[in-house]
């Protein structure tokens, strides 16, 4: 539908998520609010799911991870297919080492993070963009991704978390966390994924809308 319309002005969140057709201005990165999430400088020690239980966000795999390495896994999100759920995941949630605890607002995902050691984002689609990686990073929590869509832009690798491809290098990945500084976590989201941060982008994208409109109508009177 919008190939037909090549004449209208386009932005995307992130660079993966561009149709290669479409003419875009600029990619503008969602942006979070800081202020209802607190920065901590010793991490918990949790593992941790956030987001849709669904077989694209690999939350089957973020338990795989946690058994091989032997660490809690906090699951919170809703349910939005039954199914995965009852067949992939809830033979291994148990009320001790994989926890099941469901959707969680704002206020409580900020008490969860302070328990979290690392956020696992292991979708098996690729990521238009992740705002809970943005999120986890904010609060000073490393995230583990894998590689695909807009992972690579949110995160940078081996300083704010690690990409990976399958479940043995996140394995590897969660062995190395310690490494983090979580300082540069925050810095990242600061940087890039603020709510100022997309109002000026989008600011900019008004501005140059502006410059070319008036530019096509100076050139129209010529």
């Amino acid at each position: 539908v919008y190939r037909d319309h090549k004449d209208t002005y386009y932005t995307s969140i992130s660079d993966s998520d561009r149709d290669k057709e479409l003419p875009y201005l600029a990619t503008v990165y969602n942006g979070i609010d800081l202020s209802n999430i607190t920065f901590r400088e010793k991490p918990g020690d949790k593992l941790v799911f956030l987001g849709r239980i669904h077989l694209d966000k690999g939350t089957h795999l973020a338990i795989e991870v946690a058994k091989k390495c032997g660490k809690d896994l906090i699951i919170a999100g809703i349910i939005q297919d039954q199914n995965y759920f009852d067949n992939l995941l809830k033979p291994h949630i148990n009320d001790s080492s994989i926890q099941y605890i469901g959707p969680v607002n704002p206020v409580q995902r900020d008490a969860l993070f302070k328990e979290t050691y690392t956020v696992l984002h292991l979708n098996t689609i690729p990521e238009r963009f992740g705002l809970v990686m943005a999120e986890a990073m904010a609060a000073s929590v490393p995230v583990i991704a894998m590689d695909l869509g807009s992972c690579r832009e949110v995160i940078a690798d081996g300083e704010t978390g690690y990409l990976v491809n399958n479940v043995k290098e996140a394995e590897e990945a969660v062995k190395k966390i310690e490494l983090i500084d979580r300082h540069k976590c925050l810095q990242r989201v600061e940087e890039n994924f603020t709510i100022d941060r997309m109002v000026a982008n989008y600011e900019k994208v008004y501005e140059e809308i502006f410059r070319i409109e008036v530019k096509k109508r100076q050139k129209g009177k010529n």
